[in-house]
């Protein structure tokens, strides 16, 4: 199953009764290992949280540190890139030339490096001062 079909079918999952907008992420580690994400709304917090971080927090949950590949889908026009906070999330776990491809429902696709969807990514090398 590719990482495309595995964000599909668990974006089905998601739990958006506010905005009715179903996002869908999963992503692979460098052993093969595909972790599933989405997003997740509630009355306090209408936004919700994000599809890719909630598969973050699974692969962190199984002691996986590292993302070799990642894939976003949303029923949208175009395809839906992570939110700044995800960003930043993917960019932890995740070297600079790692794929993120985004997807629609409808089939189109939009890939970029980690590095193009967040250039100037904080990073452990801003914290050395020797």
């Amino acid at each position: 199953m590719s990482l495309i079909d595995a964000a599909r079918a668990v974006r089905e999952n998601a739990y958006a009764p506010y905005s009715n907008f179903k996002v869908g992420a999963a992503l692979r580690t460098p052993d093969g290992t595909v972790f599933t994400g989405i997003n997740v709304e509630n009355v306090a917090y209408p936004e919700g949280t994000c599809a890719e971080a909630g598969a973050i927090a699974a692969m962190c949950a199984a002691g996986a540190r590292e993302i070799a590949e990642v894939a976003v889908i949303a029923d949208a026009p175009s395809p839906v890139p992570p939110c700044g906070g995800c960003r930043q999330k993917i960019a932890e776990f995740a070297g600079p030339d790692v794929v993120v491809t985004m997807a629609t429902t409808d089939g189109a696709t939009l890939s970029m490096t980690v590095a193009e969807l967040l250039p100037g990514r904080f990073d452990v090398s801003h914290m050395d001062r020797t």
